[in-house]
This record gives structure tokens, sequence and C-alpha cells, in this order.
């Protein structure tokens, strides 16, 4: 995904986090005492690349997929998808573009945005072979 979006010399980690440590990071990086699927920090470098780190609960992921966090505008998916393997592709790549710098508006514009088109076309040129 790097390397399709020309950053072939950017890194970005992924952690996989448990609801309570998730918990804790959402709190700390962002004041909000709320679960959370994916949060994502970017540490641009002088020399123009990025280093980035991605953290995902798939815990959430799992909840989203069957169904219990429809409703919510706030998660990447909005219950939608066909499984937790894509779901857990979804988030990376989400969190993934918001370290390269792309952003979306919240509430209902967030899933007609050029950032959430962007990322269904990397999840479906991701996951497409999978199945």
């Amino acid at each position: 995904m790097l390397a399709w979006e020309g950053a072939p010399h950017a890194r970005v980690e992924l952690t996989l986090l448990g609801r309570a440590a998730m918990r804790r990071l959402n709190r700390r990086a962002t004041g909000r005492r709320g679960l959370t699927d994916v949060i994502a920090f970017a540490l641009p470098q002088p020399d123009g690349t990025v280093l980035g780190d991605v953290y995902v609960c798939p815990e959430v992921a799992e909840r989203w997929v069957r169904g219990r966090g429809r409703g919510n505008p706030k998660g990447p998916s909005g219950g939608r998808g066909n499984g937790v393997d894509e779901e857990l592709v979804r988030l990376a790549v989400h969190g993934t573009l918001h370290v390269l710098g792309f952003d979306h508006p919240d509430g209902p514009g967030r899933t007609r945005s050029a950032m959430w088109r962007r990322q269904e076309r990397y999840v479906r040129r991701l996951t497409d072979g999978a199945r």
C-alpha cells in the first residue's frame, strides 16, 4: 500500500491491542474515555519520510462485523464487510492513510469522502485474492 501511495520509504508499524489497552491509549492520546477501533500517529522526518504507528483493536473489529457496532458513525466500516479479516485490513488501511496525511469529515459525509473511497479501493485490492 505504501508503494501504491508513492511512499515506499515511509514506515508504518501495526500493533494489535486488547480492549483495555486500546481504551487507555484512546484516553491518553485523545482525552476520550471510550473504546475505539483504530488510532494512528504520524511522525514526519526531516528528510521527508514518515514514521507511523497504527493501533487496531481486533475485538472492536469483531463487534462491528457481528453487527453490534451498526449505527455508530465513528467506525471506519460502519459494520459492513465480509468478515473480521476484511475489517482488520480496513482498519489497518484506514490508519495508514491517516499516517500518510489523509483525513475525512466526521458525520454522514465520512463514507462519501475521498479518503473513504481510497480506503475501500485498497481494501478490495488487498482482500480480493483472499476470497
